[in-house]
């Protein structure tokens, strides 16, 4: 009896112990890998200009044209940077830039919420077809309407105060007032599809309590639309901080242009030296960045709201 156990627990195979379970965290995720390569690549050549025009800045003209932009530098200085600051003016020339850029980003945000919240809000007949219109408004050209524009703040007339040249030509209005124009439509369309994401139920509660249409846009719509302001503000301010074409036609007083005017004052007539240049292009895009540093935590809860649920 023993013998015929001892065979049969010979001839029956063993089990092997069961490897314990992978979690899935710890699965190779391969498809990431290709994911973070692209963006990496994408990233770096986004980045390699402004990383190449950071570097000339730093390098004497001489040296770059006898080895190469990129060859490793003998010697790094600043002194480009104050060459640029000082040599084209810039100082002057970043007031002008606030003195446009700060009210048309202000007053674009304002008139945009007005229409955004009369468009998502509020049961206005015919809202659909007002928020088209003002979305197609982006697709006009802004090269077509130059000569009317033209003509026309030519013959608006306006106070000594408030234009030297006493017409709507030749002055900060002229430009501020194109700008708000155009960036219009964009706001009215990203405030108008935001707005709809809010609850409802906030705004029938404010009603119940009875909350006028007042109420209900400047204190219950508008704080909650504050991600979303912040987002376009920084986007609005590049775009106009970085507009060159509107100042030069509207403009004709070179102590009115704007700071992307400046860089030109840096080109020599006959000889152009590309490092100073580069050092100017650096301290422009500063703002910009500074900016986009100030309004970062808001501006990417703009972009990622309602990216999930709940």
């Amino acid at each position: 009896m023993t013998a015929d156990i001892r065979t049969t627990a010979s001839t029956v195979p063993r089990r092997r112990a069961a490897a314990p379970a992978r979690s899935p965290k710890s699965r190779p995720r391969r498809g990431r890998w290709g994911v973070h390569i692209f963006l990496t690549a994408v990233s770096l050549a986004f980045i390699a200009p402004l990383l190449l025009a950071v570097y000339a800045s730093l390098r004497p003209y001489e040296e770059t044209a006898q080895h190469g932009y990129l060859s490793w530098p003998k010697r790094l200085s600043l002194d480009y940077y104050r060459r640029a600051y000082t040599e084209s003016g810039m100082g002057k020339y970043f007031t002008n830039t606030l003195l446009i850029a700060v009210p048309a980003v202000i007053v674009t945000l304002f008139l945009a919420s007005f229409v955004a919240f009369a468009v998502s809000r509020l049961k206005l007949r015919g809202g659909i077809i007002l928020l088209m219109f003002f979305t197609a408004g982006n697709l006009l050209p802004q090269q077509v309407i130059v000569t009317p524009l033209y003509v026309l703040f030519n013959k608006i007339p306006l106070p000594w105060w408030m234009s030297d040249s006493l017409t709507m030509y030749d002055s900060y209005w002229a430009v501020i007032i194109v700008n708000i124009g155009f960036q219009m439509g964009f706001c009215v369309f990203v405030l108008a599809n935001f707005m709809r994401t809010l609850p409802q139920e906030i705004l029938e509660a404010a009603i119940v309590d009875g909350a006028g249409v007042w109420i209900q846009f400047w204190r219950i719509t508008l704080p909650l639309c504050r991600p979303a302001l912040a987002a376009l503000a920084t986007l609005e301010f590049t775009w106009i901080y970085n507009d060159f074409l509107w100042a030069l036609i509207f403009i004709s007083n070179p102590d009115k242009l704007p700071i992307t005017s400046s860089l030109n004052n840096l080109r020599g007539q006959f000889f152009t030296d590309y490092n100073l240049l580069a050092a100017g292009s650096v301290l422009v895009a500063l703002p910009t960045i500074l900016v986009f540093l100030l309004l970062q935590r808001h501006f990417i809860a703009g972009l990622t709201l309602g990216s999930t649920k709940g």
